[in-house]
């Protein structure tokens, strides 16, 4: 399977999650997939106003340093760690 794909699978799978995992890591995943699928950020970062928008927005740019292949493989890393501290909760 190529990176591509498992980074899809991954993608659904963290879906699956039946605890929902902290705003933290939920940043980090979003920021990651964006990086991945859209490359660096590409709109202005939304006012004071809209905080949790703002949030999404510099969890985006934080990791625009990364090429497309690294933010995949950093996120497949993450959702599988939050599957298995999950499938260790249970």
């Amino acid at each position: 399977m190529g990176l591509k794909e498992d980074f899809e699978e991954h993608a659904v799978n963290v879906k699956k999650l039946t605890v929902s995992p902290s705003n933290e890591d939920l940043l980090i995943l979003y920021g990651l997939y964006k990086q991945a699928t859209v490359g660096p950020v590409d709109t202005s970062r939304p006012g004071m106003f809209s905080m949790k928008e703002r949030a999404k927005w510099d969890a985006w740019k934080a990791v625009e340093a990364k090429t497309t292949d690294e933010a995949m493989s950093d996120y497949i890393t993450k959702v599988k760690q939050l599957l298995e501290a999950a499938a260790a909760s249970t």
